[in-house]
């Protein structure tokens, strides 16, 4: 295996952990803001969901996309053709438009705008799993050739 290939998997499979993890938790944290009536528990809440995004979520994602672009840089014309990569791609793409949704979600809760109930945040932590599963498939399974 590769030196650099291996420390940039290594790196990706990390960054993707805390990532999908920081997403997910952020989701529920934002539920139960939706739902406290008391203004302490909702600005301690807020206080948590920040640090998550910015200690946890957004570090793993800066560290997953820049060492998938390492990894796609070791064999870039394998990675071009196939068409399980191009699937990853735009779910990856559609994960960072979830983490922005969530985000601004987040930040209109911290300002008292929050206008999602405790359904739609679920809904979001549920379509931010099925994307990330769809993600694993084209991955380990590369249902499209390898």
């Amino acid at each position: 295996m590769n030196t650099l290939w291996g420390w940039a998997l290594v790196f990706h499979i990390l960054g993707i952990v805390f990532w999908m993890g920081g997403l997910l938790i952020s989701t529920h944290l934002l539920g139960a803001m939706a739902t406290t009536s008391s203004d302490e528990a909702r600005q301690a809440l807020g206080r948590l969901v920040g640090k998550v995004f910015n200690g946890i979520a957004h570090p793993g994602a800066i560290i997953t996309i820049l060492a998938g672009v390492v990894l796609f840089s070791t064999n870039p014309q394998y990675y071009l053709e196939a068409t399980w990569m191009h699937i990853k791609l735009l779910l990856v793409a559609v994960l960072v438009g979830l983490d922005v949704a969530t985000y601004v979600m987040f930040r209109a809760a911290r300002a008292g705008r929050m206008k999602a109930g405790r359904g739609a945040l679920m809904a979001l932590h549920a379509v931010t799993s099925l994307v990330f599963l769809g993600v694993l498939i084209m991955v380990i399974i590369k249902p499209f050739g390898s």
